[in-house]
């Protein structure tokens, strides 16, 4: 058979009938930081000859002007920052093609801060590439990427022991990591794990074998990836499809178009329709120019229905008697991608296939420790932490468990500010029965109202204190109404935002203290003793202190206020007197 780079002269309709019959194999690069991985992506590229002549001369001049003779990490790393600063920061995404296969390469970043970008690489990849620098051996930020190499579902992980020329290509090094790290992977769900060890910078078992590891008896990293089996974990057996946009280009036409996330559907397919539950027949299946008698995952197509259905986006088509879990609440795994820690009073935006709805965090389980693998208890999660959670959301979504279905059981989170990704989601168990209405739900006394964009703690930081119902009582009306604003004006001066409800303006004062307190705000209500059985977080009786009838000095009630409100917690305790 011709070699391509003949075939690619002599015939380019050949070349290009081969090449799009290649098998296409997605992997990506990962570990920690100053590990390797672009450098042996460049080398992966350079020796197979996958580098343009200008690429290569850019990268030529680029690494003259650093000293060196040629940084093949500059291949990826195209950023100013990247290249100022020696690392990787976005997500590189790199293509070439062999004899055998084609691929797509995802160079993601190793530093800490950029776990993120990691999981975008890797939720694609049929392959992990992880590097550990010889040296330094495993690292946290090792285990991190390799435990959410395992959570996204990738079957394969290969793990290159880079910087081998460092350590004189010792074996006992490279043993040593293997067994470490073999040892950690055994408690995740990769289907296989294969060791290389390598130098990236002078190509050793990269494309070529090197002389330098006459013990290794393996193969290159490029054998492997050109080797290893690519299996498609897409599911074909479950119709999911989730409708992105209703096409009506004349009144003779109204077609229901998105993309085919799995399964397979047929013209006369029984499907119903979620949410609604209505069901109805495939009347035709429509592409750009023509019609289907059959389309599959993950296809792009139009379907019409012999039935008129509502059928909006966010809607989704499965085959009926096949439903997908159809519920508000689910237990998933989260990876947190936000520099301030999750927020359990908060409400997020949660975008499922084409529904964006609001969504509460209602529980965190626990938080995965990177070293051990066990979860550990934990009340939220910061930056790049890993958790098991309980999500509602405020309608119904179509879930299925994300190792059966990756594209109906991952999710993202987003602010609903500043409209910013904060976490990447893993469906791991839905709770069809135990789904609450976020209308329905009970609140917890001071907590945020059902819906709320602002938790409890940001109006605490804003006003100075949670919000309350505080009752001043005594005989004397005139009394309590002083009390009241002197006790306001004492909490002004702390920097406490607190609001006086006179209840001489008649029934609509309570359900105004109680909007104040649902809003956060210190409510501070003056009424007569025998009012005090009304609703309140807090009482004081202007009159027990002085004695019954006795005259009551209106800043010592203020005194009184503020301490019964220290007391219990409800100022916080930086709030001093200015």
């Amino acid at each position: 058979m011709a070699s391509e780079k003949d075939l690619i002269q002599s015939d380019i309709e050949g070349y290009l009938a081969r090449y799009q019959n290649k098998e296409l194999l997605r992997f990506v690069a990962v570990g920690s930081v100053d590990d390797g991985k672009s450098t042996l992506i460049g080398r992966l590229l350079f020796d197979t000859g996958s580098v343009y002549q200008d690429q290569l001369e850019a990268v030529r001049k680029a690494t003259h002007m650093a000293g060196t003779e040629i940084d093949l990490s500059l291949l990826t790393d195209g950023l100013a920052a990247e290249r100022e600063q020696g690392i990787t920061i976005d997500v590189a995404y790199r293509y070439f093609t062999t004899d055998k296969r084609k691929f797509i390469i995802a160079d993601t970043p190793g530093h800490v801060q950029y776990t993120r970008n990691m999981v975008t690489g890797a939720s694609t990849a049929n392959v992990a590439i992880i590097l550990i620098d010889a040296r330094l051996g495993v690292l946290q930020q090792s285990r991190r990427h390799a435990y959410i190499a395992s959570l996204l579902g990738i079957p394969h992980l290969a793990v290159c022991v880079n910087k081998m020329d460092l350590v004189a290509f010792d074996r006992a090094i490279f043993e040593r990591i293997r067994a470490e790290f073999t040892a950690f992977t055994k408690g995740l769900a990769f289907t296989g794990v294969t060791f290389f060890p390598i130098s990236a910078l002078t190509g050793a078992n990269c494309v070529h074998k090197s002389d330098k590891t006459p013990w290794y008896e393996g193969a290159t990293v490029l054998e492997f990836l050109e080797s290893v089996p690519v299996a498609d974990k897409r599911d074909f057996e479950h119709l999911r499809y989730p409708v992105q946009y209703v096409a009506r280009p004349n009144l003779d036409y109204r077609g229901f178009a998105g993309r085919i996330a799995s399964g397979v559907v047929r013209k006369g397919d029984a499907v119903t329709v979620l949410p609604s539950r209505q069901s109805s027949r495939v009347k035709a299946i429509d592409t750009l120019d023509k019609e289907l008698t059959l389309a599959f995952a993950p296809q792009s197509i139009t379907i019409r229905l012999e039935d008129e259905i509502d059928v909006s986006r966010g809607c989704m088509l499965v085959h009926s008697g096949d439903l997908p879990a159809v519920t508000r609440t689910f237990d998933a795994h989260l990876v947190w991608m936000q520099s301030e820690p999750l927020d359990l009073g908060r409400t997020y935006l949660l975008k499922h296939t084409t529904q964006t709805v609001r969504a509460d965090v209602d529980r965190v389980h626990g938080r995965r420790d990177m070293d051990s693998l066990e979860e550990v208890p934990a009340e939220t999660l910061t930056l790049n932490e890993i958790g098991r959670v309980t999500i509602t959301a405020h309608r119904e979504l179509f879930l299925d468990p994300y190792d059966k279905n990756r594209e109906t059981g991952s999710f993202i989170l987003i602010d609903t500010i500043s409209n910013g990704t904060v976490a990447a989601g893993m469906v791991a168990a839905t709770n069809q029965a135990g789904a609450t209405s976020p209308d329905t739900a009970g609140t917890t006394p001071g907590a945020s109202a059902p819906g709320s964009q602002v938790s409890d703690d940001e109006r605490r930081a804003r006003f100075g204190a949670s919000g309350a119902i505080v009752l001043l009582a005594s005989d004397t009306p005139s009394r309590a109404l002083a009390a009241a604003y002197a006790a306001e004006r004492a909490l002004f001066d702390l920097g406490v935002t607190s609001v006086v409800v006179d209840r001489r303006v008649g029934a609509g004062a309570l359900t105004a203290a109680e909007a104040l307190k649902n809003a956060g705000i210190l409510a501070i209500v003056p009424a007569t003793r025998g009012h005090k059985q009304a609703a309140h977080d807090i009482v004081v009786d202007l009159d027990a202190a002085a004695g019954h009838g006795a005259g009551h000095d209106t800043g010592r009630g203020a005194d009184e206020v503020i301490a019964a409100l220290r007391g219990g917690n409800w100022i916080a305790p930086s709030r001093t007197r200015s």
